[in-house]
């Protein structure tokens, strides 16, 4: 069978985690966990190719989004399967963690907002922020 001219060349590991921006322990995390499947030995070396890539980036993103390595593990699989439905199911769980914790984000920046007006407002004294950070604070 003659290869495609779109299929390059097999890569070690090495040359798969620069490819992918990654360390040579990241990727053979990934397949302790079962993300990425170990190549069968071609020799000493074992070969990775495009899939591999293809998978590695995928994971790579997913976790960019917010996903755990077991919802990763997760979408992996629903995409075999083509369980759209699963697949939002998650995404939404990920998009309600993501604006909880936007909801978080926000209550401490308008929290540091009034300490940062409050340390303002003079120079003698303690520092209000400082305070409220060793609990000696009115706040």
């Amino acid at each position: 069978m003659v290869q495609s001219q779109a299929m390059a060349r097999p890569l070690t590991i090495a040359r798969l985690a620069a490819t992918a921006g990654v360390g040579v322990e990241t990727i053979r995390f990934y397949q302790r966990k079962g993300l990425l499947p170990v190549p069968a030995a071609s020799g000493a070396v074992r070969h990775y190719g495009d899939p591999d890539v293809s998978r590695l980036a995928f994971i790579r993103t997913a976790q960019a989004a917010g996903f755990s390595l077991k919802e990763i593990a997760e979408l992996l699989a629903l995409d075999a399967g083509r369980d759209r439905a699963r697949v939002r199911a998650l995404t939404g769980e990920r998009i309600a963690a993501i604006d909880a914790r936007l909801a978080e984000l926000a209550a401490a920046r308008t929290a540091l907002a009034a300490l940062l007006r409050e340390c303002a407002e003079g120079d003698d004294g303690p520092c209000p922020i400082i305070a409220t950070f060793t609990g000696h604070g009115c706040h």
